[in-house]
């Protein structure tokens, strides 16, 4: 069996990252997020569990609400959490890519370029949305948003890009012509 194509999926908050992995999934390709290797590692992993805990009191430990505000109103606390969790979202992410016998392989990974991930991976697809569409899907994106690399920098460095501006299915249209293009390389 070949080796699969391995696609890195990424953009701005609000942008639609997550309804284009669905349509991934759809068109045929496997489909995992960081977030959900994130979910996991805090629910599951005790080397993660038992630094929370000592960080922030064992309150915080499972508890995702409580960890974001810490995190969220605290830059320092915010990269210390991103210290211990990115390189262990790599390592599963690592871990899944060529485990799961489809051709395409997708991951979601929101700081794909910010965390110099890019180069993990074959190809990369950047969604974009003008940001009166962001701020409409997402309140109190700008916040979060002003410490990533601007959607200009994340196209120019993609193999494909696409402004999400209009429906699913525009959105489902672009994603089969990037299978297409995939499965044809």
């Amino acid at each position: 069996m070949p080796r699969p194509v391995t696609v890195a999926l990424t953009g701005g908050i609000a942008a639609g990252k997550s309804e284009a992995l669905a349509a991934f999934a759809r068109h045929g390709a496997a489909t995992a997020s960081s977030d959900e290797f994130v979910h996991r590692l805090l629910a599951e992993d005790e080397d993660v569990r038992r630094a929370i805990a000592e960080r922030w009191g064992e309150a915080a430990v499972g508890d995702r609400g409580r960890i974001a505000k810490i995190v969220f109103d605290d830059r320092a606390e915010l990269d210390w959490l991103e210290q211990l969790l990115h390189p262990r979202t790599r390592e599963l992410a690592q871990e899944w890519l060529g485990s799961t016998g489809a051709r395409i392989e997708v991951v979601e990974i929101p700081l794909l370029f910010e965390t110099g991930g890019e180069s993990r991976f074959d190809k990369v697809v950047v969604i974009t949305a003008p940001r009166d569409v962001r701020e409409s899907r997402r309140a109190g994106f700008a916040d979060r948003e002003a410490r990533l690399l601007p959607d200009e920098e994340k196209v120019a460095r993609a193999d494909f890009a696409y402004v999400n501006d209009g429906t699913l299915a525009d959105l489902g249209a672009f994603v089969a012509g990037v299978v297409e293009s995939l499965s044809s390389s």
